[in-house]
């Protein structure tokens, strides 16, 4: 079976729709605090529902924090290849700027090698920053160091003897990089941005397309960031370049059931990480605000699908990743979830699209 391939101007069957999530720690069904290796246990279940019904992605993101389990997704990825067919496996993200390109590229054609073809990565700052310190990088080159190591993985995507010289890494001198993959321009990937102008052109000057993580507001608000996207890759002679959105959200039978299984885990894991950050305690107003119009997809199978369908029109999307895990939200209720999603809210959306 030939991998999906995300496709700039994609029609609503080209439209690829994916899940992801950070290993987010849960409770069990008595509310205790499940460890780390079975919350990676159920992420590969998650995984293999998802293959099974049809989803087209499964995206872990990279964390090295107690209330996240998937500091290495790309084992947990290789875990998953071993028991799916069809599905992509990428991160969201992998935090480029406390790694080394070339290991991130080795171990991408490594899980390219043996899924088949199906691997991915999303490349990102990191929104969290733990990660520095624990591998030794300084904070104040956050930006200088993604910049860098950017330019060297896309120069690593041709497969070419690389010559390459930085600030923050050793030289190369005409090296070789493997395995080589089977792909016509490398390990595919995708730059996450948050939502600056420098990020957006960025992704475009390095030929890498750009993956939105829109998590909250009114999503429409991101059009100028899809509308410089486009002028830069006309600007610079670029083909044209797919565009990823990636925003949070849940499903369960009835919008009132969603929000009320939604709410206590959201409350909890936003003001966890409010109080790391000096943001003030969410709402409930607050959360219905982004429930209603905002970011966060929460609701019936109708409801999330309506709202996928007019961001994807909005920003002229080839993509939608919604991030299913939201902070201690049991494993039950993520793979229900998980099969709404596959069963009634991706032929909905294709629908939609469709009709309009």
């Amino acid at each position: 079976m030939t991998p999906l391939r995300a496709v700039a101007g994609a029609t609503p069957d080209q439209l690829i729709l994916g899940l992801d999530t950070f290993g987010d720690v849960t409770f069990d069904d008595a509310g205790g605090r499940k460890s780390h290796a079975q919350v990676l246990r159920d992420v590969i279940e998650q995984a293999v529902l998802a293959d099974r019904l049809g989803v087209d992605a499964i995206m872990l993101g990279e964390h090295h924090r107690d209330d996240f389990a998937l500091t290495s997704p790309e084992i947990v990825l290789a875990a998953i290849a071993g028991r799916t067919e069809r599905i992509l496996l990428g991160t969201g993200v992998t935090v480029l700027s406390s790694d080394d390109p070339v290991r991130v590229y080795e171990r991408f054609a490594t899980l390219d090698a043996v899924s088949s073809g199906r691997a991915e990565a999303v490349l990102g700052r990191g929104s969290f920053i733990e990660s520095f310190a624990l591998f030794g990088y300084d904070l104040n080159d956050y930006d200088a160091l993604f910049s860098e190591k950017l330019d060297l993985f896309a120069r690593l995507r041709e497969e070419c003897p690389v010559t390459w010289s930085g600030q923050h890494r050793a030289a190369l001198v005409d090296q070789h990089v493997y395995p080589k993959t089977e792909q016509p321009e490398g390990v595919r990937a995708w730059v996450g941005v948050g939502g600056s102008p420098e990020s957006v052109v960025r992704s475009v000057q390095m030929g890498i397309p750009m993956m939105l993580a829109i998590i909250g507001g009114d999503p429409s608000r991101f059009a100028p960031f899809a509308n410089l996207y486009r002028k830069a890759q006309r600007e610079l002679g670029r083909a044209a370049m797919p565009l990823g959105v990636h925003s949070p959200g849940h499903i369960a039978e009835t919008d009132a059931e969603a929000r009320e299984q939604l709410w206590p885990h959201f409350e909890k894991n936003r003001n966890r990480i409010g109080a790391e950050r000096g943001w003030p305690n969410t709402t409930r107003a607050e959360f219905e605000r982004e429930a209603d119009s905002g970011s966060l997809y929460v609701g019936s199978p109708e409801t999330v699908a309506q709202r996928i369908a007019a961001t994807v029109r909005s920003l002229a999307a080839d993509r939608f990743d919604l991030k299913y895990a939201n902070g201690t939200m049991p494993h039950a209720l993520l793979m229900r979830s998980i099969e709404l999603y596959a069963t009634e809210v991706m032929p909905r959306v294709r629908e939609l699209l469709a009709a309009s």
